[in-house]
């Protein structure tokens, strides 16, 4: 008989102190640029032991105003975006040519935090979607050549003969071109900053673009 799933969820517990820090948030001491912050907890999640802290939910829409989610890997940010990359004709990228308009999250548990980045997305120039898949592995490219992300797939064994060609062509031509391989950066209007409290009191600090000129900033009730 299988586990059920109400008991198992009741025996759970978020934020266990065996392996959780709940640092404090003064967010009066936050930068004035929402970058600045995310660097610095960016850094932190990383000596705190954070497995993944680079990966993130990319949450999109389709041109019907369906909501659609998964997770990818952050490949940076800075002054254009936070940027993120795929291929042109998958799902994601036909739902962001339809609706150039996306939200990402970052969940790290080892200290509580959460940090959620909404706004439109452009299209970087090709040459940097090149040097981005250029610097990653050989697995990377090899499953970037695989592509025909997200299409129906007939069988394994279909899947296994076009990987391993990709791996083969991967290992041969480092600099393979991949025409559908895209880099989007997401330029932020919002950025919030969560950080979870013990007792519940947890410190919401939110980020808004007004115009050309500085954020504003802003808490938020838990």
């Amino acid at each position: 008989m299988g586990t059920d799933l109400d008991e198992l969820l009741r025996s759970l517990r978020v934020w266990d102190p065996a392996v959780t820090d709940l640092p404090p948030f003064d967010p009066a001491t936050a930068p004035g640029d929402p970058l600045e912050l995310f660097t610095r907890w960016f850094a932190e999640a990383v000596a705190a032991g954070e497995r993944e802290p680079h990966t993130m939910t990319l949450a999109t829409s389709d041109a019907g105003g369906r909501a659609d989610a998964r997770i990818v890997m952050l490949h940076g940010a800075g002054a254009d975006g936070w940027a993120f990359a795929s291929h042109a004709d998958s799902r994601k990228g036909g739902q962001l040519a339809a609706r150039p308009y996306a939200s990402l999250v970052f969940y790290w548990p080892v200290l509580g935090r959460e940090v959620r980045v909404r706004g439109p997305v452009a299209v970087a120039p090709a040459e940097a979607a090149r040097a981005g898949l250029g610097a990653r592995s050989t697995g990377a490219l090899a499953a970037a050549l695989t592509g025909r992300q997200s299409a129906p797939l007939g069988s394994a064994r279909e899947l296994a003969r076009a990987s391993e060609a990709a791996w083969e062509r991967a290992a041969r031509e480092p600099d393979a071109p991949v025409p559908s391989w895209t880099l989007y950066q997401l330029r932020p209007e919002e950025v919030e900053f969560f950080q979870g409290e013990a007792r519940r009191r947890h410190v919401r600090l939110a980020y808004r673009r007004t115009g050309e000129g500085p954020w504003e900033r802003g808490l938020l009730w838990p």
